[in-house]
């Protein structure tokens, strides 16, 4: 069975192996301690996959609570509904704040552009030649 250190890991995701450690703090992470004081850390093959998924609800803009949530439905006994229903839960939620988020940003966008417009008439008006040079 595979084994990884804290650095390879740490290496492998390019990661620093404070976050690592933070994961562990979360409960995403469970290696098993090695060495004098338990101070050495020895990642297995599931912890490599439980931080993958980690990193892959992070991209997708999930919290780490939300992440946690659904990786340990993995852990569970296989009930494959669960554990999809909720990921499609979570998805859903997420997916409908991030259109709020961009519905809020184009909206914005729309006011920035309309200012910039306004900007320039009144800078053509006041200023005709120095317009020109700020249109380059």
């Amino acid at each position: 069975m595979a084994t990884y250190t804290i650095s390879d890991l740490a290496r492998e995701f390019d990661l620093t192996t404070r976050a690592m450690r933070f994961y562990e703090d979360m409960g995403l992470l469970r290696p098993e301690r090695a060495g004098p004081g338990g101070r050495n850390r020895i990642y297995s093959a599931r912890d490599r996959t439980r931080l993958r998924l980690t990193l892959r609800a992070k991209r997708l803009g999930l919290s780490l609570t939300e992440a946690k949530e659904i990786i340990d439905l993995y852990d569970s006994p296989r009930d494959t509904g669960v554990q999809l229903r909720k990921f499609l839960q979570v998805l859903g939620t997420h997916r409908e704040q991030l259109e709020e988020q961009m519905t809020d940003l184009q909206a914005n966008l729309d006011e920035v552009r309309e200012h910039e417009r306004e900007a320039r008439e009144l800078l053509q008006k006041i200023d005709p030649p120095a317009s020109k040079l700020m249109d380059n």
